[in-house]
C-alpha cells in the first residue's frame, strides 16, 4: 500500500526535499508524489509504505547516537558553537581541538542534560564541547577521548567574509568574457589554447586596461576522441583539458629530434587551417592530432629539475590526480571497444589490473596535467605582468558526466538514480535536464567536504578570481528523477553555511574573487546571504527589473556584483537586438507560446531597455536597428558603466560584432552549441591577432574605460 500522501511529504520536507516551488510564471507548483517517492529513493530513503516512512524516521532518530562524533562541524570564525560527543552512558570523556598549525587546544565541557538514548540496548549519553569563537582559520581536527578510544572529525573554520573583493570598491574593475576554445590564433591548433589565452589576457590587459579575462570551463571531457562539446558537461570539474595544451609551449619541445619536430610539425598543418574556418570547430581532430604530439613529447626524458616539479605537482596534488589518471587511462583503453561499458561500474578486478597493466599510460596522463598547470600558471602570469589587477577569471561548472572520472571517483558523494537539471523558465518552457548526477547532501557531509574543498584548492591556485556557474546550487539544486521529465523534478537542500563556507575559506586562502551566477529562480534571502559572505553576484542587463517589471535605473545596480549585458546563453547583442533567440527557439521547437506572441513579448522588452538609453541620452531616437547596431551596443556599455556594480564583463563577441549563439539552452544536436568560431558582424574570422589591431574593440573597450573614469 502507498504511504500516506501527507506523511510522505512531511518526511520529504524534513529530509530537504522541497513539496512546492514557484514557477517562473509566479505560480505556486506542488510536486507530485511519484517524484517525491524517487527522489527520496535516490536518497537512500526508499518508501513504499507507512512502515517504511516509520523506518526512516527511526533510522534519522538513531544515526547520531550510533556515532560518537559528527563527521564535521563548520562554522564560522567570529561564531562559536558546542559539539555534540556520544558515549556510552556514565562513561567519561574529554576533547581537545588540534590545530592546522600545529597547535592544540583542550576544549571545555558544555551543560548538556539530554536524556540517554536506548541504542539497540545500550544506554548512550550525550556530552557537548565548546568551540569557542576567535579559533584560526582552517582545517582542524577534533579528537575526543572515550572508554572506546578516540575518535577524530573534522572542525572547519571559515571566514566571516571573504575580503578579496574590497580592493575594487573605490577603483572598479572590467574585463573580457570569452569561450576560449572560439578565438584562435595563427599559431593554434584549431581550437583556442592556453598560450592564446595568455596572449588574448597580455593583450586585453596592456592594450586596453582590462582587469580581468573571464573563459569558460576548461574541464578534462574524454581523454580520446570523441570530445563532449560542451563545457559544461566535463568527465572531472578538478583538472584541465588535453584540448588546451600548446604543444610547442613545453619545455622538452626544443628538446625534440629533427624527426620527431617534423613530425609535430605536420600534426599541426593537418588542423592549423582550421584556424581559419567560421561555420564550425573540429574538437575530435584537433585532440587526436595533439595526443600524437603529446607521444611525441612524452618520449623525451625529463632533466633532474623537470622530474623534481613533476614530483612536486604529482604530491601536492595527491590522490585526486592519481585517480583521475588511472580513469583517464581505463578509459582510453577502452573506449570504442566492447569492453567500454566496464566504465560504468569499475570493480576492484578491473582497477588493480589497470594500475599493473596501464602504469606507462597512468603517467602519461599525469604529466599531461602536469603541463596544463605549468601553461595555466603562465598565463595567469603574463596576465598580471600586462597590468590586469584580476587576471584570468576561472569558470567553474555546475557538474559531470554520469560516466566519467569524478562521478567514478566521488561515487560515494554522488547521488544515484538522479540528473541535475531546471525547472521551466521564460527561455526554456520545457525545463532542462543537464544529465548530471547531484552531490549527495549526507554523504558528502559524511565525506567532511574534502571533496569540494580539493577541487576549489586545484582550481583557485593559478586563478585570480573564479566564476561558479549556478551558485544557487550551493543552497539547493533542482532534482530530475531517472524516468522522468526536466519539468517534473524537485529542489533538494543542501547545507550552504557549510558548503559555501569552505569556499570562502579557500578564496581568502588563495587571493581568488568569487562570483557567484545567480540569475533564474531563488528565495530573495539567497542573495543578501552571498552579500554577507562577500560572494559577488551576476547582473544581466536584460534582466534586471524593478518591482513594477520596469529596466532597474543604473544607479539602483548591486554593487558586490559583475554586470554585463548578456550570457552565453543568450546570442551576443548583435543577434539579440534582432531577436535571433526568439526565432532560433521557435525553430526548434522550445516555445509554448505561439512565435508572433513571443516576439512581440521579446520586442517589447528590449524597447523597454532602450527607452531608458534614449532617455538618459545614451541612444539617440530610433536607435538599435540596422547601421545603429554598434552604436546601440556602445550605449548598453555606457549604461552598465553608470552602475555602482563592482565588475563590468565586455563579450568579446560584442566586441567584433559576432551576431551567432554559442549555446541554445534544452538542446543538444539540433543546434551545434559550443561549435562556433568567433567571427566578425560580416562573418569573417577574428583572430587574437586581429583582436589586437581591431578598431570595433578598441571603441567599445574605450567606451567602458571612459565610462569607469578611466580614461
Amino acid at each position: 500500500m502507498s504511504p500516506d500522501s501527507s506523511a510522505l511529504r512531511d518526511l520529504a520536507r524534513d529530509l530537504g526535499v522541497s513539496t512546492q516551488y514557484w514557477g517562473w510564471d509566479g505560480t505556486l507548483k506542488n510536486v507530485a508524489d511519484d517524484t517525491l517517492h524517487a527522489i527520496l529513493t535516490a536518497l537512500g530513503a526508499p518508501v513504499a509504505s507507512d512502515e517504511d516512512i516509520a523506518a526512516v524516521r527511526r533510522e534519522q532518530e538513531r544515526a547520531p547516537w550510533a556515532r560518537t562524533l559528527p563527521p564535521v562541524t563548520v562554522l564560522r570564525e567570529d561564531a562559536a558553537t558546542t559539539v555534540p560527543v556520544h558515549v556510552d552512558h556514565g562513561t567519561a570523556v574529554r576533547a581537545q581541538l588540534l590545530l592546522e598549525d600545529g597547535g592544540r587546544r583542550e576544549l571545555a565541557q558544555a551543560e548538556d542534560h539530554t536524556a540517554p538514548f536506548d541504542l539497540d540496548g545500550t544506554l548512550r549519553g550525550r556530552a557537548r564541547f565548546h568551540l569557542p569563537a576567535g579559533l584560526p582559520l582552517g582545517w582542524h581536527r577534533l579528537v575526543a577521548e572515550t572508554a572506546q578510544g578516540p575518535c577524530e572529525a573534522d572542525v572547519v573554520v571559515t571566514p566571516a567574509r571573504v575580503r578579496v573583493h574590497q580592493e575594487y570598491a573605490a577603483k572598479r574593475a572590467f574585463g573580457l568574457q570569452a569561450q576560449l576554445y572560439s578565438v584562435r590564433s595563427q599559431r593554434s591548433w584549431g581550437i583556442g589554447d592556453l598560450a592564446d589565452m595568455r596572449d588574448l589576457a597580455a593583450i586585453s590587459g596592456a592594450r586596453h586596461g582590462a582587469d580581468f579575462l573571464l573563459v569558460n570551463p576548461l574541464h578534462a571531457s574524454y581523454p580520446t576522441p570523441p570530445v563532449e562539446p560542451s563545457p559544461y558537461l566535463p568527465v572531472t570539474r578538478r583538472f584541465t583539458s588535453a584540448l588546451y595544451l600548446r604543444i610547442e609551449d613545453v619545455p622538452e619541445y626544443r628538446e625534440l629530434t629533427d624527426f620527431s619536430r617534423q613530425r609535430v610539425g605536420l600534426l599541426r598543418g593537418q588542423v592549423s587551417g582550421w584556424n581559419d574556418r567560421v561555420d564550425r570547430l573540429e574538437r575530435d581532430e584537433v585532440l587526436a592530432a595533439k595526443l600524437q604530439a603529446l607521444e611525441e613529447l612524452f618520449a623525451v626524458p625529463l632533466s633532474a629539475g623537470r622530474r623534481a616539479l613533476l614530483d612536486a605537482y604529482r604530491a601536492r596534488e595527491g590522490q585526486g590526480l592519481e585517480d583521475f589518471a588511472l580513469w583517464s587511462a581505463i578509459a582510453e583503453s577502452v573506449r570504442g571497444t566492447a569492453d567500454e561499458a566496464c566504465l560504468q561500474d569499475l570493480d576492484h578486478t578491473t582497477l588493480e589490473q589497470a594500475r599493473r597493466e596501464l602504469s606507462e599510460r597512468i603517467d602519461f596522463h599525469i604529466w599531461t596535467q602536469w603541463l596544463l598547470d605549468e601553461q595555466l600558471s603562465a598565463a595567469q602570469t603574463a596576465a598580471r605582468d600586462a597590468g590586469m589587477r584580476i587576471g584570468i577569471m576561472h569558470d567553474l561548472a555546475v557538474g559531470v558526466e554520469q560516466i566519467g572520472a569524478d562521478s567514478w571517483r566521488l561515487r560515494h558523494v554522488l547521488a544515484a538514480g538522479a540528473a541535475v537539471g531546471a525547472p521551466a523558465d521564460q527561455y526554456n518552457q520545457q525545463g532542462q535536464n543537464w544529465h548530471q548526477p547531484p552531490w549527495h547532501p549526507q554523504h558528502l557531509r559524511e565525506a567532511g567536504y574534502r571533496p569540494w574543498r580539493d577541487m576549489l584548492r586545484t582550481l583557485m591556485r593559478h586563478a585570480g578570481a573564479l566564476r561558479i556557474d549556478h551558485v544557487l546550487g550551493l543552497f539547493r539544486l533542482w532534482w530530475i528523477p531517472e524516468g522522468h521529465e526536466a519539468a517534473d523534478g524537485a529542489y533538494v537542500s543542501y547545507d550552504h553555511e557549510a558548503m559555501i563556507g569552505i569556499l570562502v575559506l579557500e578564496a581568502q586562502r588563495s587571493g581568488t574573487l568569487v562570483v557567484g551566477e545567480d540569475l533564474g529562480t531563488f528565495e530573495p534571502w539567497v542573495r543578501d546571504y552571498l552579500v554577507d559572505r562577500g560572494i559577488l553576484g551576476t547582473s544581466i542587463l536584460w534582466f534586471e527589473h524593478d518591482e513594477k517589471g520596469d529596466p532597474l535605473p543604473a544607479e539602483d545596480y548591486r554593487s558586490l556584483c559583475m554586470a554585463s549585458v548578456n550570457t552565453h546563453d543568450l546570442p551576443p547583442t548583435a543577434g539579440y537586438l534582432a531577436g535571433d533567440h526568439v526565432a532560433l527557439r521557435h525553430e526548434l521547437g522550445l516555445l509554448e507560446r505561439d512565435l508572433a506572441e513571443e516576439l512581440v513579448a521579446d520586442a517589447a522588452g528590449r524597447e523597454q531597455v532602450l527607452d531608458v538609453l534614449r532617455r538618459d541620452g545614451l541612444l539617440a531616437a530610433g536607435g538599435a536597428g540596422g547601421s545603429d547596431i554598434e552604436q546601440t551596443v556602445l550605449a548598453l556599455h555606457r549604461y552598465l558603466a553608470r552602475t555602482p556594480s563592482m565588475l563590468l564583463g565586455v563579450s568579446l563577441v560584442d566586441c567584433v560584432g559576432e551576431r551567432r549563439i554559442q549555446n541554445q539552452p534544452g538542446t543538444d544536436e539540433e543546434y551545434p552549441n559550443w561549435r562556433i568560431p568567433l567571427a566578425d558582424a560580416a562573418g569573417a574570422p577574428v583572430s587574437i591577432d586581429d583582436i589586437a589591431t581591431d578598431e570595433r574593440t578598441a571603441r567599445l573597450l574605450a567606451a567602458v574605460r571612459e565610462g569607469l573614469g578611466r580614461g
